[in-house]
């Protein structure tokens, strides 16, 4: 797998209280508070408002590791995305929230998940965060890097006061609470590969040479994902199928994380990273569905029934 980095830019009010959120998360190997947005060249603290510099935050991730889409759920989760006039108690423009996207795969990923966001019924009010073209950032001064290691209570307290820890609690309790639980029920690997779209080793995992008969569903959801009457054996090392069992349980995306375009394949319901699908596969589509098994979870033709799949059993009577 190519070794290659990627750069995300958010502006979600303080930069102090941006770093922490994304900093704590494998994958991301490094996030810089500093302005962006502006006219202005080489801005200050005292000056980068007057240039027309938002505070923001660029993070240096590992997209093979943590997906640009996770770190969309990150930011959304830090901030008010409705207020339009600065973020909690910080008012003014230059504490207003903001998505800066670096290439066009990051603008479409934003403008889904914003519009995602939007139809969750979480917000009554339009979401107002601006999805804007990168045109530049620029560090801040090195008191301002890495404020919540370098002066822990004054982070802590200054959070509290401005009303964000409150705020946020009360928004996203729940969605934190699911988060939560899911990381109890996968082990890491399983929530690396379905949440951060990471990719389990070759030949060491769980179902590349499974041979039974029975089907494949997504491992949180249970959605009916593959057959093995479409399984095959690629020489990949993971499992291959030539089509899905169900197609509306299916959804592909353009996948542009390395130098050679691929199209990724997630699930529907769960929104789950599963693999990838390859036009180098055998007859009758020509498709291989190159997929983890830590994202699947298999059923076997004689518990079908009892787990709730019946319907699929006529599959196997042929």
């Amino acid at each position: 797998m190519a070794d290659i980095t990627e750069i995300a830019t958010f502006a979600g009010g303080c930069f102090w209280c941006m770093v922490h959120p994304f900093d704590e998360n494998k994958g991301v190997l490094k996030v810089i508070s500093g302005y962006a947005g502006g006219s202005g060249e080489n801005p200050t603290y005292e000056d980068y408002a007057k240039k027309g510099h938002i505070e923001a935050v660029q993070i240096t991730f590992d997209p093979n590791v943590i997906s640009y889409s996770k770190l969309l759920d990150i930011f959304w989760r830090q901030i008010n995305p409705t207020d339009a006039g600065g973020q909690f108690t910080d008012r003014g423009q230059n504490y207003r929230s903001a998505i800066f996207y670096h290439n066009e795969e990051q603008k479409k990923e934003a403008e889904k998940s914003k519009e995602k966001l939007q139809n969750s019924g979480k917000f009554s009010e339009k979401i107002a965060t601006p999805i804007l073209k990168f045109i530049n950032f620029y560090p801040a001064e090195e008191y301002h890097q890495d404020f919540y290691k370098k002066n822990p209570e004054r982070y802590k307290s200054f959070r509290e006061h401005s009303g964000r820890n409150e705020y946020l609690k009360k928004t996203w309790s729940d969605d934190k609470n699911d988060e939560e639980e899911l990381k109890k029920k996968l082990t890491q690997m399983q929530y690396n590969v379905m949440r951060c779209s990471a990719t389990e080793p070759a030949f060491h995992n769980e179902y590349w040479d499974n041979k039974r008969a029975g089907i494949y569903v997504d491992r949180i959801s249970g959605e009916p994902l593959f057959s093995s009457l479409d399984k095959y054996d690629s020489g990949t090392g993971w499992p291959s199928f030539t089509k899905p069992i169900d197609e509306k349980n299916i959804v592909e995306k353009e996948d542009n994380k390395l130098p050679i375009p691929r199209t990724e394949i997630r699930s529907k319901n769960s929104d789950s990273h599963l693999g990838h699908v390859f036009t180098d596969g055998p007859t009758p589509t020509g498709l291989r569905y190159c997929i983890n098994s830590a994202a699947l979870r298999f059923i076997p033709v004689e518990d079908l029934e009892k787990e709730g799949y019946g319907k699929y059993k006529t599959l196997f009577e042929k």
